[in-house]
């Protein structure tokens, strides 16, 4: 999620110490351990630099010192060189080239979070969960993400080569894909039936809420009567910006909290309240989510959950609580770092936990289309709702639903009986009241 911090508020964290020169207390002695593993720091890149079978860049070796400092607090905390930096920015506006996969760490291994829908590793048959092992002839054992994504990232129409490993794969398997510009639709709907009305978001961009309110007008706007009950889709939806997702919230939620961040500095410390203007869509809603559900996707599914605005109908989703902000450093270089919790209106803390659906559903699949979903829970360094460090791992195993028809999907077919099973004791009470 992006929350941006002004370069001032940089400069003035850095100079920071410098007030507590001379002051007495518990600082001196903090400042002298900080300069004693200043030194060493120095001293090892010295001696690299002079020894070293080969001639290093120092810019290179300085670049590894700090990458290897962000890898040991959490998976989502990395350094982004200008290259990446540009790239995350437009991911956010929802276009960049590539081949369509959230990606993570887990236990050392690139993983797959999700595939983009309709992408070329979405059509290719990649799942959440599936372990990549090579990309091209590199293999991904110790590569970071951010090494990672340059690898996969290129111009439209070039080739590229990723070997894949998953539980019902012996050996790894190869699969060539050809990148294209990846346009993320953020949002689609649809009428199921008469009176019934689907939302997909897929991923939290700058333009998801405005997207969202289209797509609830265009679909009331159809058959020319309210809806008598929607179903919003969550599913697979690797979470995005913070900003959107307490909009989306606030789309279904007339008052009361919708999430609140709990970190160390005033700029980690933040309410965001639901606003009434009226224009609240008011019908029965099922919120579907799975285990490729985080992040953005789980503040919406944890606010309408604990406001009793909505039924959560799927499986646990991932379970991703942390807020990273986007820092921009000198060099057109920026920083990604976790700089808060956050936790639903009821205090809940999804970090590691993830939303547990009301009404447990998983998806009907063959043998061969099951695989290994995992959580934040599983994975290397990841923070407790308190920010501590956890090396168990758990959650629920079975695979991800796909987006399709009601009725070639178990999940959505269920959400639509639940709405009608709605509808039809509306009706009862209707009678009983006359």
């Amino acid at each position: 999620m992006r929350v941006r911090i002004h370069r001032a508020l940089i400069l003035g964290l850095l100079a920071g110490p410098l007030l507590f020169w001379g002051r007495p207390g518990h600082a001196a002695p903090e400042r002298d351990e900080l300069y004693r593993d200043l030194k060493l720091f120095t001293d090892v890149l010295s001696l690299v630099r002079e020894n070293y079978v080969d001639e290093v860049e120092t810019g290179r070796l300085i670049q590894g010192a700090i990458n290897g400092m962000l890898l040991t607090l959490d998976p989502h905390s990395s350094f982004m060189p200008p290259d990446v930096y540009r790239e995350m920015q437009d991911e956010t506006r929802g276009e960049f080239g590539g081949i369509g996969i959230e990606i993570t760490i887990r236990d050392n291994v690139l993983t797959i979070v999700s595939p983009i829908e309709d992408t070329p590793a979405d059509r290719a048959g990649l799942k959440a969960g599936d372990q990549i092992v090579k990309i091209g002839d590199k293999s991904t054992k110790d590569m970071t993400l951010v090494d990672a994504v340059r690898l996969m990232r290129g111009e439209k129409g070039t080739r590229m080569v990723i070997s894949i490993l998953r539980e019902s794969l012996a050996v790894p398997k190869e699969y060539t894909l050809v990148r294209e510009i990846i346009r993320i639709r953020s949002v689609w709907s649809k009428v199921l039936e008469e009176g019934f009305g689907y939302v997909r978001i897929a991923q939290f961009q700058e333009n998801t809420a405005d997207e969202l309110r289209k797509n609830l007008v265009a679909l009331q706007g159809k058959g020319g009567k309210a809806l008598e009950g929607l179903i919003l889709d969550l599913r697979n939806d690797p979470g995005g910006l913070l900003d959107q997702a307490v909009k989306v919230a606030d789309a279904f939620l007339s008052e009361g909290l919708i999430v609140y961040t709990e970190g160390r500095e005033a700029q980690g410390r933040m309410k965001f309240v639901a606003r009434n203007d009226k224009n609240e869509i008011s019908c029965p809603i099922v919120v579907l989510i799975n285990g490729g559900s985080a992040s953005a996707s789980e503040i919406v599914a944890g606010a309408l959950q604990d406001h009793r605005r909505a039924v959560i109908l799927g499986t646990p989703s991932f379970g991703k609580g942390s807020v990273q902000s986007i820092i921009p450093l000198g060099d057109d270089n920026g920083l990604r770092l976790t700089t808060a919790l956050y936790f639903t209106p009821s205090g809940r803390s999804i970090q590691a936990k993830g939303i547990i659906p009301d009404i447990l559903v998983h998806p009907l699949q063959t043998k061969e289309e099951e695989g290994a979903v995992f959580r934040e829970a599983d994975l290397e360094n990841h923070l407790t709702p308190t920010g501590r460090k956890l090396e168990e791992s758990r959650g629920d195993r079975r695979g991800p639903a796909a987006v399709s028809e009601a009725g070639k999907d178990y999940q959505l077919s269920r959400a639509l009986d639940l709405l009608k099973g709605w509808r039809l004791l509306k009706g009862l009470e209707k009678k009983g009241a006359a």
